[in-house]
Formats: structure tokens, sequence, C-alpha cells
């Protein structure tokens, strides 16, 4: 299989190399090397339940007032400093409340009463990306840290859906299947088969010979930039290609039946295999305008399932203390029903970590008894009702710039938050 058609593969997956694209990829740069160094954490994981999630019936339960109707207020569980929204007797399927907590609510920070501003799908969903409500340029906060921390990993920045922007600094990457992901691992082998290669080892390695030669050759001749492009663009895939077959190890050899699992599984044969540094998980249809119990019974507990599958299978690949878990949504629903037995869109919701440099067992911020927000006092994270800020997007985004160690890198500072230091989240991870 020739390089060229690598980049075809590449395409066909929807896949980009990762070539930095406001910092043009350089042969150069990599003169000597046979393959990029392994990327080996910490890993990013955005887990999005896309379309607003009913934080009621998750970290922050009410039970008041026809809020649910589900459970009543003296139903409400707990597990160490966390509350939480009874729901084993209400489901068929997933991971209830209780076992989730139970198993990981030592590890699990849950900030509630996060201030949206907005209640539109669209900008919500930038907005919790990004951390910037008004702008299209800003890029994620899965695609900034992978291109403060990795920009050089072949699969740098993952997405399987969701708001995914990167602010053109780091390619966006799809790989929807195990298959497609095991034949980019193996390009230079029939249909992804790493026991049937193309060629044998050592024409391989005069290929790769060859390359480098060439690029020696050319690196001090004055080129075009289309010239300079195409020359860089066919290197960077026989630099990469070798790279991904580090992942063949860590593909499983049957694809997960659900949705958060499948994409679990690539992710992480990716982190394991040192070419990805951050991803972007979602499931959708929590909006739940109609049959709001009955959708939110369905789809809290696949996402649960989802996140514990994601935390057991990195546990297996000895790379679960190096994940960070963030679990988010765009919006809550309103603390009300409508007509059709569901519930629209509320601007008030709830956020949840963990991971490594993330105290666990703690609960930071509040809504009353109404589902409104209550204040907060950005430095010592207790509730003030009259003194405090209402978290917003912002105020998550610089915490977990800072969390990434990636708050002073000019990428970071091209995208500034604008968040005032007295604002700022002092403490949040612990």
């Amino acid at each position: 299989m020739r390089r060229r058609d690598f980049g075809k593969l590449c395409a066909a997956a929807g896949l980009g190399l990762a070539v930095p694209v406001a910092l043009p990829w350089d042969s150069r740069q990599v003169l000597g090397h046979t393959e990029s160094p392994p990327y080996e954490g910490p890993y990013f994981v955005v887990v999005n339940a896309s379309g607003g999630w009913d934080t009621t019936y998750l970290m922050d339960p009410k039970g008041v007032e026809g809020i649910n109707r589900l459970y009543q207020a003296g139903e409400i569980l707990t597990e160490g400093n966390h509350h939480l929204a009874p729901t084993a007797a209400h489901i068929q399927a997933g991971m209830s409340n209780e076992a989730f907590y139970q198993k990981y609510g030592s590890e699990l920070l849950v900030l509630n009463g996060l201030d949206y501003s907005v209640n539109n799908h669209s900008p919500c969903s930038r907005y919790m990306a990004t951390g910037k409500l008004d702008s299209l340029a800003y890029p994620t906060f899965a695609a900034l840290v992978a291109a403060c921390r990795g920009p050089s990993a072949p699969l740098a920045f993952l997405t399987f859906g969701q708001y995914s922007a990167t602010g053109n600094l780091v390619p966006m990457s799809r790989v929807p299947y195990l298959p497609s992901l095991n034949r980019l691992a193996n390009a230079d082998a029939v249909h992804g088969v790493a026991q049937h290669p193309y060629h044998d080892a050592f024409v391989i390695d005069r290929i790769e010979q060859a390359l480098q030669q060439q690029a020696a050759d050319r690196a001090s001749q004055p080129r075009l930039p289309r010239v300079e492009r195409a020359q860089n663009m066919l290197y960077a895939a026989q630099f990469n290609s070798k790279a991904l077959q580090r992942v063949t190890p860590h593909i499983p050899q049957s694809q997960s039946k659900e949705r958060l699992s499948q994409q679990a599984d690539i992710a992480l044969a990716a982190f394991k295999g040192g070419v990805c540094v951050s991803a972007n998980l979602s499931i959708g249809q929590f909006d739940s305008h109609a049959n709001n119990d009955v959708d939110q019974m369905k789809l809290i507990p696949e996402l649960l399932a989802g996140v514990d599958y994601l935390l057991t299978r990195a546990e297996q690949l000895a790379i679960r203390d190096k994940v960070v878990v963030v679990m988010q949504s765009e919006m809550g629903r309103t603390p009300t029903y409508n007509n059709g037995q569901g519930k629209d869109h509320w601007s008030i919701g709830s956020i949840m970590f963990l991971g490594p440099g993330i105290r666990g067992n703690r609960v930071v911020g509040a809504t009353d008894e109404k589902q409104f927000l209550v204040p907060l006092n950005p430095l010592t994270l207790e509730t003030a009702p009259e003194t405090g800020i209402r978290p917003r997007p912002e105020h998550i985004h610089a915490a977990l710039r800072s969390l990434a160690g990636i708050e002073s890198h000019p990428f970071s500072q091209q995208f500034p938050l604008g968040v005032p230091d007295a604002e700022r989240l002092s403490g949040l991870w612990g």
C-alpha cells in the first residue's frame, strides 16, 4: 500500500492527520526519527449528554413541588457527601445512580448551579465546549488541550460528536468504528490485517530510508509553499502511519453494543498506543420535551454505564490513573412538566469530574428548592446568596486549563476566557 493511499484511507474514515493548521508540519523537525514518540498522558475525556439532561434525576435531586414524579424528598439518597436521586427501581438497563455513586462517589466532584446563560442547543453546546458564548472561533477544551500537550500525536483530538471546533490548532479526528481504527493502525497491511502486509519489513525500511533521504536533500532547498506542503504531508503520512501501529495490540477483538462503550474502546486504544491526548464522547436524545421521566430513565443509566465501562477498561489497560473525565450537558430540564409529560429547556445545570488531580467525595454549589441557582463564593466555594458569583462555563474552563497545566500556554493565551482573578474558582480541584 502506497503512502498516499494512507491519506485516502484517512479521508474515507473522516480522519485528519495530526498536522496543526496554524503551525505547518515540517518534515525537517523529525528527520532522523522513524515515528513520533508516544504521548503518555494525562488523557482527557469529555462525555456529553447531548440534548439536556435532567439533573434532578441524577446529582441534584429535589423531590419537592412536583419537580420530579418518581421519588419524594424523603427518598433522596446519600453516598458520602453526595446526594443522589434513587433510580434503581425505575431503570430497565444501564447503571443506576446507587451503583455509580457507590463505586465512584469517593472520586467524584460535582458542581451544581451552573449558569448556561441561554437555553438554546447550539449556543449552549458551544459555550459548554469552549467556555466562550459569543465567539465561533474558540476551540473546545478537548481540542485545546490536545494542541497544547500533544500536537504531534497522529490522533491528538478524537471526537465522536457534539460541538468539536478546533480553533485551527489541531486536526479533528473521527474514527467511527473499531474496524476503521484497525485499518488505520495497519495501513501497510491488506484490509488492515497485520499478518498480511503489502511489503516485507526490509522493503518498508528501504522506503522509509528513501523518504528520509529525500526530505533531508530538500531541507535546504527553496520550495514553493504548495510544493513544500505536499512534501511535508507525504512525510507526515509515513511518519504517522508507523506510530499508529502501536494501537493494534489494544484494539478489542469485538465491538461493544452500547454507544459510549464503542467510542470508549476507540479512544482508550488510541490513548494506550500513545497517539491521542483527548476524546470528545457523546450520546444524544436527552432533549426530553415529551415523556421526560421515561426518556431520562433510559439515558442517564446508559450514560453512567458508559462512563463505568470507560474507567473499567482504562483500569485493564493500566492507564486509569491518567484519565481525567468530564461529564456534562449543554442544559438542564425545567422544574415543571409540560402538557406532554416532558420538560423543556432550563438554563441552570450541573457538571461532574473525576480523575488525577481531582479530590472526590465533594459537591460544590447548589440550586434551591425551585431549581434556581444559588450564587457561590469563588474563594471558599461555599454558597453566598447575597455576595457570590454565578458560576458559568468560562469559570469551569479556566479551572480545567489550570488542571491540565495549559493556562499559560500560548494557545490558551490566544483564546482568553476573560475571567477576573477575583472570580476564579479557587481550590475547585481540592
